[in-house]
């Protein structure tokens, strides 16, 4: 994961220190957990400041201040238990999450950092067809973020199958079905 400059104001929406914090503690590393958004809809600063944060800097840069520290992108888990079972249908409460992202990303310059899009399965199906639950669910996320406007050339799409758990202690359970959405590397 590469690090970001770290603004010296706070993140809004979530509460300034929360985001920031959660952001500092469970992106540090390679691999760490998304921050998880469960059934709550942020606003697009929160998503924008967390997938982008550079462009901070580069605003703060354009007006004559100087950026300090380091601070990671944000990978968004949206929300836990979001798809039924074998389903890549993609339920009202993530199509309300997905709308603010869709309107961060089509204010996004073409050729500009793109995002990536990880469809996770629980473990209730073979390897294989989760896999490819998976990938469809991502690609279901895309088709919707697409269909609201953002480019589809910036949008990359993964399907990591039942790989990855949220709950590795119940692979089957339902918090394993969810979408990550985080800066393309």
């Amino acid at each position: 994961m590469t690090a970001r400059g770290l603004l010296h104001r706070p993140f809004r929406a979530l509460g300034g220190s929360t985001l920031l914090a959660l952001s500092l503690s469970v992106c540090a590393a390679e691999g760490a957990p998304a921050v998880d958004l469960g059934t709550t809809v942020p606003d697009a600063a929160t998503v924008k400041e967390g997938l982008f944060p550079d462009d901070a800097c580069k605003e703060l840069e354009a007006n004559g201040f100087r950026c300090m520290g380091l601070k990671p992108a944000v990978r968004f888990s949206l929300p836990a238990a979001s798809f039924k079972l074998g389903s890549a249908e993609l339920p009202e409460g993530l199509r309300k999450q997905l709308d603010v992202f869709a309107e961060v990303l089509r204010g996004r310059p073409k050729g500009s950092q793109g995002v990536r899009i990880v469809g996770h399965a629980d473990a209730s199906g073979s390897a294989a067809g989760n896999l490819a639950l998976s990938l469809r669910r991502a690609e279901s996320v895309k088709a919707y973020l697409v269909g609201k406007g953002a480019d589809p050339a910036s949008l990359q799409t993964v399907g990591l199958g039942a790989k990855d758990p949220k709950n590795p202690q119940d692979p089957a359970a339902s918090e394993n079905r969810r979408v990550e959405i985080g800066r393309a590397e």
